[in-house]
């Protein structure tokens, strides 16, 4: 049996997200709210928030209250529902280093009718499967050097997506998007299946707009292109989307690690509909944002480098494709990040 005969965009699916962060909450709140039943994996305060006063989401559409079942662990579906069947759909949102933890806590509960879609920034783990030529089946060892993730999730079940969701986490358990919510997803190994296009209808019937794409590592590398030119730069500069995509200084930068991606990306045969001066354009346009990268940074979180830059310049080598500027870049970016962290590590400790 395929996943696909399962699958009926109609009838309510038996979702379970993980990850409480703004993107989560924000699918979790719109599916939840569209009749399917939906199973949020969270931890600390924000868990307990969602068990005691349920998920808000604030978005283009209105206010959504949205009754989503906050569990710590995927047994908690079993312990407190008794033999609830595998669910239909896995989202897995978090940070990209996150993912491996992620994907072997959601393990347990996956069936073999049960789709994944990891929605993370970056060049996914699954960049080589079904991809054919030389490299097909390979790993990309910057994000899953240890195979974590290809044990844990079986490929075969795996859907990729590109996120244009954009969202942010106003307290525990509370959500606001003032943007359209968008994803691209698509086969790894590329074609229009009847999953995906179920997977697709499903969250259009919830407000979420689902373009399934025939390739969609194509714009996997727009989006990759977006990533690298603005997020380490925004952590060395901390300077807004509209600074990064318009200051002459910042352009020199930009140029040069977009020129060097676009390469990589030409060497593995995307097909790239962006024009390079409209970008810079669109990219001002998006006026005084901070990348969330910069937002990581501030809040002293770990960041997102290993697949937003790290996997790229691997890609690269394996063509030996120099990419001196965005080399530089990511180092930069780093020494950034260890100052921070020796600074704070040298500040008194308050009472």
């Amino acid at each position: 049996m395929t996943i696909s005969m399962f699958l009926d965009p109609v009838r309510p699916w038996r979702v379970l997200i993980a990850g409480a962060g703004a993107i989560g909450c924000t699918l979790a709140a719109r599916l939840a709210a569209a009749g399917h039943t939906v199973d949020l994996l969270a931890r600390g305060r924000t868990l307990q928030t969602l068990r005691e006063q349920g998920l808000v989401l604030d978005d283009l559409d209105g206010r959504w209250h949205s009754p989503v079942r906050a569990i710590a662990h995927v047994d908690e579906r079993q312990n407190e529902h008794g033999n609830e069947p595998a669910p239909d759909l896995v989202l897995l949102c978090s940070k990209s280093q996150d993912l491996p933890a992620l994907a072997e806590q959601v393990q347990p509960c996956l069936g073999p009718g049960t789709l994944i879609v990891p929605l993370v920034n970056g060049v996914p783990f699954w960049f080589f499967h079904g991809a054919g030529g030389r490299f097909d089946g390979q790993t990309v060892q910057a994000v899953d050097p240890q195979g974590r993730l290809a044990q844990a999730l079986p490929l075969d079940q795996v859907l990729g997506a590109v996120v244009f969701v954009t969202a942010e986490s106003t307290g525990a358990g509370r959500v606001r998007s003032r943007t359209p919510h968008l994803l691209m997803l698509g086969e790894p190994a590329g074609g229009l299946s009847p999953r995906l296009q179920a997977l697709c209808e499903m969250f259009a019937q919830a407000g979420i707009e689902a373009r399934p794409q025939e390739r969609l590592r194509d714009t996997l590398w727009t989006k990759l292109i977006a990533n690298l030119t603005s997020n380490p730069l925004s952590v060395v500069t901390r300077a807004t989307l509209q600074a990064i995509y318009s200051d002459p200084v910042l352009l020199e930068t930009v140029r040069a690690v977009m020129h060097e991606t676009m390469l990589v990306a030409s060497a593995y045969g995307a097909r790239l509909s962006i024009d390079p001066i409209e970008f810079l354009q669109l990219g001002a346009g998006m006026g005084a944002v901070r990348t969330s990268m910069l937002q990581d940074f501030e809040r002293d979180r770990p960041l997102e480098l290993a697949a937003i830059g790290d996997a790229v310049v691997e890609l690269a080598e394996r063509y030996a494709l120099p990419m001196p500027a965005t080399r530089t870049l990511l180092s930069q970016t780093r020494w950034h990040a260890a100052r921070r962290a020796e600074r704070r590590l040298a500040e008194p400790a308050t009472a």
